[in-house]
Order: C-alpha cells, then sequence, then structure tokens
C-alpha cells in the first residue's frame, strides 16, 4: 500500500465515524470557501469550486451548508478568513509527509503540526525538502465490480486519462490535473459509482515500512487529519496491506 498511499483508500476501508465525518464537513466547508473567495461563487466558471462542491455532494453534506460556504466565501456572507498553507517533513522510518493547511490562525497550525510529528518521532522540515517527491495527479477510485475492466478503461482513456489500473480490488485512474475534471464527468456520465476522486499528491518512489513504524505511520496520518488545521496530507510510506483492516 504504498504512496498517496492509496491514504484515501485506506480511510474508505477503515469506515467514517460520525466524529470523523463531523471534521469531514468543516474541511469542505473551509475549502468551499476559499475556492469561492479565489474563482468567484459560479462553479460554471471556478472548476476549484466546482470539484469541492461535488466533494461536498458526495458525502451529502445539505445544499444550506454549502450554499453559506460560498456566500463567506465571496464576501456576502460574514465569515472566517483562512489563509492556505504547505508544510513539509518527516515521519518514521525517515518517510516523507507533505502537509495542506488551511487556516485562521498560521501560528497554531504551525505549532500543532510540529507537536504531532514531533510527537510521532517525525520532524517538521524546511520548505521543499519533500516537495521534489511528490507530483499532482488526479485520482479516481472504482470498485472492480462496479463495472468491467474494458468498458472503465474505455470511458476513462478516451476522456483523457493517463492510465487505468487495479490495485487491491479497485480499480484507479490516474490523470493530469487539467484533464481530472473531464475524465469524472465522464465515469459519471457512465453511470459508474466512485468512491474517491480527488486531486492528489503522487509519491515518485516510496519508503517501505513495517511492524512498528507502519503502525506509527498510520497513527500519525491520522492524528494529522483529526488536525482543525490540516486540510490534506500525503506520504510516500508504503504500508503493508494487512495493518489496514
Amino acid at each position: 500500500m504504498s504512496g498517496h498511499s492509496k491514504w484515501s483508500s485506506i480511510k474508505h476501508k477503515k469506515g467514517i465515524t460520525d466524529a470523523r465525518r463531523g471534521k469531514i464537513f468543516t474541511k469542505l466547508i473551509k475549502e468551499i470557501t476559499v475556492a469561492a473567495r479565489m474563482g468567484g461563487g459560479d462553479i460554471n466558471s471556478n472548476p476549484r469550486l466546482r470539484t469541492a462542491v461535488q466533494a461536498a455532494k458526495s458525502e451529502n453534506m445539505p445544499k444550506d451548508n454549502i450554499d453559506r460556504a460560498i456566500k463567506k466565501g465571496t464576501g456576502e456572507l460574514e465569515g472566517v478568513f483562512y489563509e492556505e498553507s504547505i508544510y513539509e517533513g518527516y515521519g518514521p522510518g525517515g518517510a516523507a509527509v507533505y502537509i495542506e493547511s488551511v487556516t485562521d490562525n498560521k501560528n497554531r497550525a504551525v505549532a500543532d503540526i510540529r507537536y504531532i510529528l514531533n510527537k510521532a518521532g517525525g520532524n517538521l522540515g524546511s520548505n521543499g525538502c519533500v516537495a521534489w517527491m511528490f507530483e499532482k495527479k488526479g485520482y479516481i477510485v472504482v470498485e472492480n465490480q462496479s463495472v468491467d475492466e474494458d468498458v472503465l478503461m474505455e470511458v476513462a482513456i478516451d476522456a483523457g486519462a493517463e492510465d487505468v489500473r487495479e490495485d487491491n480490488g479497485n480499480y484507479e485512474i490516474i490523470t493530469t490535473p487539467k484533464d481530472f475534471e473531464a475524465v469524472k464527468t465522464a465515469v459519471d456520465n457512465a453511470s459508474i459509482p466512485c468512491i474517491v476522486a480527488e486531486i492528489t499528491m503522487f509519491p515518485q518512489s516510496t519508503v517501505n515500512l513495517q511492524g512498528k513504524e507502519a503502525e506509527q505511520m498510520l497513527n500519525l496520518m491520522e492524528t494529522l487529519e483529526d488536525c482543525d488545521d490540516v486540510q490534506k496530507v500525503y506520504t510516500n510510506a508504503d504500508i503493508p496491506e494487512e495493518l489496514v483492516g
């Protein structure tokens, strides 16, 4: 289980508790608000907002919540001002950790992230220390029992996907960030259900972790995900499949 580690797939397999779902809603609202502030409140002309709204709908977020988040971003409603930051560092076994933060208090965010990394035996690094190890990609996951492989391949490749591959009972569709939306739309139009659909960071090489270090890395990723100021977290750790279930 490698890299972006299928971290999205790991979370799917582990299930989502009510407490974690509340945190997911908070992170989605932040993303919608920032996307609306940066590119306007019209989803037809703002691809980032459109993707954020689709993600919120896939988590069954009420329409009123989505509309309020957009209006807070555009300034129609009063709201918190969020800033985006990237933090980079290392976790157990020297695995790279790449963290996207959206926060209303950058001092609190960096202090919390540093504390979490240090407690797990890792450390916060300088800007750029691990970013070069990752590449931004579109990532769509489909359960293999929900579609014929040849059908999925044809739909995805015709829409511009770079690759379609099988991994642990799922099909993974890889795209450039530019082609992600077109491929996702084509998959949706073919009535093929997705369990993950996002722009993500893929590691270009991985670090194999076993035993205690692998367990520590899973715990670190979950703790970072639970941090209110962390939006997304990625690693190049290769974690044994049996630790996930």
